[in-house]
């Protein structure tokens, strides 16, 4: 009974030690490589494992350039493989580029894989182009009429631009900006609407994918609408504004001119204050002159006399203020 347990244990260990001998010298990959034409040794398959490199995308990706024609080399891959690339992609794009006649090198591809961009969407879309539709655009012609228009962007990678390139976001706003331009540009709104190809004309001829990711192949004016009359808005509101202001300086000058007729009314009543204040004055400088003989009885009379004949032809001329001398 000793006996069997003593061999089911040796036949686990010999299996355990086989797994473990094919782990790490792993036979079949080297074999397929082998046949398809791959020269590796198994030493350098147990290395990659002691590199924490998986052998079997290394050789998949060597047997998939081979059968394409490509010269590759392992430790290339190895290398972009540890600085953290995808290589399955990055040979996958060089395979397409390859077909599609597009100048693709390994170190470019590496590049733009390393830097984030999706290298083989790249290559696709430089063979089949991209179509990107704009947000709306207003824009105010010369004749103050708003336009709102909506662009769609025919764009395609450009692959020597794609590492250190700016994004889509950048060619969409450039295209709304040279949309703006255009229509601010244009006299009057019929003009465009005559002939919106103009637009595109104009913004192409701007070279907006300098600089950028992407080479653009057409602007195209997908849908043009009438906005407001920002013009005849602006008017109204300068009317009234302008409006407002003269209010204010008319109210500033009633505000001016009452205050002025206040200051006369108050001056004109300090005045008559003071001629009251004159007057009663008067009699005391008479007693006093009567007193120092400067004033005679015959000089009172006809003083009085005089002060009569006033009051007569201030009453005949319709004076109301001034009272007769023999009504007081």
């Amino acid at each position: 009974m000793e006996n069997i347990y003593v061999l089911i244990a040796t036949g686990i260990g010999a299996i355990f030690l086989l797994w473990l001998l094919l782990y790490f010298v792993p036979v079949g990959l080297w074999f397929t490589a082998l046949v398809s034409n791959v020269r590796i040794s198994l030493l350098q398959l147990v290395l990659m494992r002691w590199r924490k490199v998986p052998p079997r995308i290394i050789v998949n990706s060597l047997i998939a350039s081979t059968k394409a024609g490509l010269n590759l080399a392992r430790d290339d891959m190895e290398a972009h493989y540890l600085a953290g690339g995808n290589v399955q992609l990055v040979i996958n794009a060089l395979i397409s580029a390859e077909k599609a006649n597009i100048k693709l090198d390994f170190k470019t591809a590496t590049a733009i894989d390393l830097a984030g961009r999706d290298v083989l969407e790249a290559v696709q879309m430089s063979v089949n182009p991209k179509v990107i539709d704009t947000k709306k655009v207003a824009a105010v012609a010369k004749d103050g009429i708003q336009l709102i228009a909506m662009a769609r962007v025919t764009v395609r990678a450009n692959i020597d631009q794609l590492v250190g390139g700016a994004g889509e976001e950048t060619v969409l706003a450039r295209v709304g900006e040279g949309i703006v331009s255009s229509i601010g540009s244009a006299d009057s709104h019929k003009a465009v609407l005559e002939n919106p190809d103009s637009i595109s004309k104009v913004v192409l001829s701007k070279g907006l994918d300098s600089g950028t990711a992407f080479e653009i192949l057409s602007i195209d004016i997908a849908d043009i609408d009438i906005g407001k009359n920002i013009g005849a808005e602006l008017q109204m509101d300068q009317a009234n504004a302008d409006k407002n202001i003269a209010q204010a300086k008319a109210e500033e000058r009633r505000a001016m001119a009452v205050a002025a007729e206040q200051e006369m009314k108050a001056k004109s009543v300090e005045a008559s204050a003071n001629v009251i204040q004159a007057e009663a004055e008067i009699p005391k400088s008479i007693a006093e002159a009567f007193r120092t003989g400067n004033l005679g009885i015959m000089d009172y009379y006809r003083y009085k006399n005089i002060q009569a004949d006033t009051n007569m032809r201030d009453s005949i001329a319709g004076n109301p203020s001034v009272e007769p001398e023999d009504e007081k």
